[in-house]
């Protein structure tokens, strides 16, 4: 990636992630402005192909929900197990954002 390339933890003021119950995560996407909202909103880094990449969500699934007045963009995807698997790493699903912050923007 070029020095001068804007990521995701660039353009967004706070990334998060969260259960959104036991089948699916929520990505919540705060932008500090506006104009960035407007910009970034529809970036290819917040494309259902990079949730397939990142998290091995099938591309078909993938909903993004843009709540304008609060320039929120928020990503559901499922979850590849239920939560509460055997093998669960991350129950609450709050670290799954951590990878998508250095995808970079255009």
């Amino acid at each position: 990636m070029a020095e001068n390339m804007l990521t995701v933890k660039d353009v967004c003021r706070h990334v998060r992630s969260k259960n959104a119950g036991p089948f699916w995560i929520m990505v919540d996407c705060f932008f500090d402005s506006e104009a960035s909202y407007q910009r970034y909103r529809d970036s290819p880094a917040f494309a259902p192909g990079v949730f397939e990449r990142l998290y091995g969500a099938d591309p078909a699934r993938v909903k993004r929900f843009m709540l304008d007045n609060l320039k929120i963009l928020k990503i559901s995807y499922p979850r590849p197990h239920p939560q509460g698997w055997m093998h669960e790493r991350d129950i609450h699903g709050g670290q799954q954002y951590v990878p998508l912050l250095s995808v970079a923007v255009d």
